[in-house]
This record gives structure tokens, C-alpha cells and sequence, in this order.
């Protein structure tokens, strides 16, 4: 949590309780008769906790916030694979009914041709015994048994292909059945993901400025602290090697997207979530892989941290619900949280579960020239977070982290966020 940004987002806070509305041209004056305003309910009070206990408890919300965004992005998979299942037993059913209403309807001629056969000539036992020539009379039963048979094959397929439809039906109903479940668990998990950010937005206005310039003093030592123990552990590669070409090519497009507003359940292009922006790097390499953070962790080869090169990812938390695209160097590309954005940060900027590798086929390159990353600072982003589904500003372009000043940026950050 930067200190600079959380400093600016405060004093536009107190700006617009201070300056109040802005008058229109051409306003009438205001009525000195009317009415006045009912009063602006009261701030809440600052907490009382120690600055430990309070960046604690904020890192708990995001976590669980995050935890609701991961959930939710599950369920979009499964419901997007879903409505694809339910798509193909839309068009099997639909073969199977018209293959079934063929059968019927070749049944029905055949059984007009029997009854037809019936009323106007003798049975092929009494012809066979009235024929003049024995020989014809045989190849007449013949033809007879085969077309018997062709009917009975008729009235089988029939048979079959009605069992089909039914099955077929039955299977899709299930899958609608399935989807709608889906859809309510989807709506519950996205309550709980704004319920979640609503209480960081709750807790962070309560803040004082001092409390958020040592909340983000701590944050920001306990990183380094964090980093430097790593580093001193010798659990990280002692060199940078190169990547795969796919690691390279992930590796530059989560460059690309530094700046860009963090947003739960983007996947881009504007916008990102963790996974969201990790399994893009991967598509855009032209390798598919899952789009939550735990189902990477979970079905990725796993790599010891000590053998990491750019291109893989690092997974966070005991629930895997954070991960960020090793860069090399002891850093990662993340999308770290609500009211941030795409930025380079410290492999220890959470707590590491492990590493996984989406191209453990791959052969290093001989050469790599790594992307031009920004300046710590300049990829900084506001830590004050929001809790609408939409980011505060996105840029145009997925260049450069934004060459605005820090102060500048964190209060147009600000205004958009508190006018949602």
C-alpha cells in the first residue's frame, strides 16, 4: 500500500467535503426561506487498533475479497462451459428428433404398402401354393422374408431412435438445470465479493491520514522485510536464465498491461484481475491454460522456487487465491488488488505457496532480451479500493506504465472511485 497515493486520496476526500457543490451558470441564488439541508450523517470514528493490527485486518478483507473473486471466476468457467454443453445437446437433439420423424414417417408408408398388400391380394403362403411355377413362387418368399425384414429393421431404428431423443433430452434438461444452479451460485459469490470490497471502502474511510501514512509505511516495510529474508534464504535462483519463447512471449504482454486497473473478474483487454491477467499472458503465448489462480496451482506442473524462470507463476496464500508472472530478478508482473494496478512488485509481496510452470516442455532460449519494465514508483497504484465491478479509468492503450505523477494519478483515482 503506497503511502503517496493514499495521501492524495485523503486531501481529494477532504476538498470535496470542504468546498461543497459547485454552482451552475445562470443558478438562481439560493432562497435564504428555504429549507436548509438536512445535515451530512457524521464521518465514522478512526479506529483505535494499533497500525499492526489494522494493516492485518485490511490484508484480511482484501484476502477474502479475492477469495470471493476467484470463487466467482470458477463458476463463470463452469457456466461458460456450460452453455457451450448445452449448445451441443441443443444440436444432437435436434438431429436425433429429425432422424426420429424420418423413421416415423417411413414406418407409416410401410405399414399403408402392408395394409394396402393385404386387402388386395392373397397372402405369400397361398400364392406360393397356387404358382404355377414352383421356382417363382421361392423367389417371391424370398423377397417376401426381405421385405419383412427391412420393416423390422424400420420398427428397431424407430425404437432406437426414440430412446435416443429421449435420453438426449433428459441430458439437456439436466445441463439447463445445472446452468441455472450455476447462475445462483454466481450471483450469491458476486454479493459476497461487494460486500467484501463495501467493508475495505468502510474501513479505509474511517482512517485518519496519519493511520493510512503508517499503514502504508508497514506494508511497505514488512515487504522488504519479507523480500530480503527470501533473498538471504537462497531459495531463489542465484542468476536470471531466459525463458521459453512462449515464457518470453507472456512475459511481454503481462508488461504491456502495467498500469491497467485492477477490476475482480477482468480478464482484459482493459482490465485485470490476478489470474484474469496471468492466464491472458499464457493465451497470448499460444498456450492455453485455467483461468483461476487455484486451478493453476492445482493442474500446472509444480517448479521449486530455486529453478523459477520468467515466464512461470507464483502462487499465494494457503487457498492459492493470488498469482503473479515471474520476471526474474526476485520480482513479479501482479495485478495485486481492488484500487490498484498492473505493477511490478517484489516475489514476497504476499506469502508464497509455490511456483508452477505452464510450458514444462519448454526449452530455455539461448538469448532474451526482457521488456523494458517501469520504475517502482511509477507503477504504484491507489490502495484505497472500490467495490464496483467497473474500473475507476481505464487507459487507452496498452503501452507504457502512465507517466502521470503519483499524487496526480491517485487523486483522479480517487475522484472516480468515490463518485461510484
Amino acid at each position: 500500500m503506497s503511502q503517496r497515493p493514499l495521501r492524495a486520496a485523503c486531501c481529494v476526500a477532504a476538498a470535496f467535503l470542504v468546498a461543497g457543490p459547485v454552482p451552475q451558470a445562470g443558478a438562481e441564488p439560493a432562497n435564504p426561506a428555504a429549507p436548509a439541508p438536512a445535515a451530512p450523517a457524521p464521518a465514522p470514528a478512526a479506529p483505535t487498533e494499533p497500525v499492526p493490527a489494522l494493516l492485518a485486518r485490511l490484508q484480511g478483507l482484501y484476502q477474502k475479497a479475492e477469495e470471493a473473486t476467484e470463487a466467482y471466476n470458477a463458476t463463470e468457467v463452469a457456466l461458460k462451459a456450460g452453455r457451450e454443453e448445452e449448445r451441443l445437446r441443443s444440436a444432437e437433439l435436434g438431429k436425433a428428433r429429425g432422424a426420429l420423424d424420418a423413421e416415423k414417417a417411413l414406418a407409416g408408408r410401410l405399414a399403408r404398402e402392408q395394409y394396402q398388400g393385404t386387402r388386395s391380394a392373397l397372402s405369400p403362403y397361398a400364392r406360393m401354393l397356387l404358382a404355377k411355377d414352383p421356382q417363382a413362387a421361392l423367389d417371391e418368399r424370398r423377397l417376401a422374408a426381405r421385405e419383412g425384414a427391412r420393416r423390422a429393421g424400420v420398427l428397431d431404428k424407430l425404437t432406437r431412435n426414440k430412446a435416443e431423443a429421449d435420453a438426449l433430452a433428459a441430458r439437456a434438461r439436466k445441463s439447463l438445470e445445472t446452468q441455472q444452479t450455476l447462475a445462483a451460485r454466481q450471483k450469491t459469490q458476486k454479493e459476497e465479493v461487494g460486500a467484501q470490497l463495501k467493508e475495505v471502502e468502510r474501513m479505509l474511510a474511517a482512517l485518519t491520514p496519519e493511520q493510512l501514512t503508517q499503514l502504508g509505511a508497514r506494508e511497505t516495510e514488512n515487504t522488504n522485510a519479507a523480500q530480503q529474508k527470501l533473498l538471504d534464504s537462497g531459495r531463489l535462483p542465484t542468476r536470471t536464465g531466459t525463458p521459453t519463447a512462449a515464457g518470453g512471449a507472456a512475459l511481454r504482454y503481462a508488461a504491456a498491461q502495467i498500469g491497467k486497473p485492477y477490476v475482480w473478474g477482468a480478464e482484459g483487454p482493459g482490465s485485470f484481475d490476478c489470474s484474469g491477467l496471468t492466464s491472458q499472458a499464457w493465451a497470448h503465448a499460444g498456450r492455453a491454460i485455467p483461468r483461476t489462480s487455484q486451478e493453476q496451482w492445482a493442474r500446472l506442473p509444480k517448479v521449486p522456487l530455486d529453478r523459477l524462470r520468467p515466464g512461470d507463476l507464483v502462487v499465494y496464500f494457503p487457498k492459492a487465491t493470488h498469482v503473479g508472472l515471474y520476471v526474474g530478478g526476485g520480482k513479479v508482473i501482479q495485478a495485486p488488488r481492488p484500487g490498484t494496478r498492473v505493477k511490478v512488485s517484489p516475489i514476497a509481496a504476499n506469502p508464497l505457496l509455490g511456483a508452477v510452470r505452464p510450458d514444462p516442455d519448454g526449452a530455455p532460449l539461448a538469448e532474451f532480451t526482457p521488456p523494458p519494465l517501469p520504475e517502482a514508483t511509477a507503477a504504484e497504484g491507489d490502495d484505497t479500493g472500490y467495490s464496483s465491478e467497473e474500473s475507476p479509468a481505464e487507459p487507452a492503450e496498452p503501452a507504457e506504465a502512465p507517466e502521470a505523477e503519483p499524487e496526480a494519478e491517485a487523486a483522479a483515482t480517487a475522484a472516480a472511485a468515490s463518485s461510484r
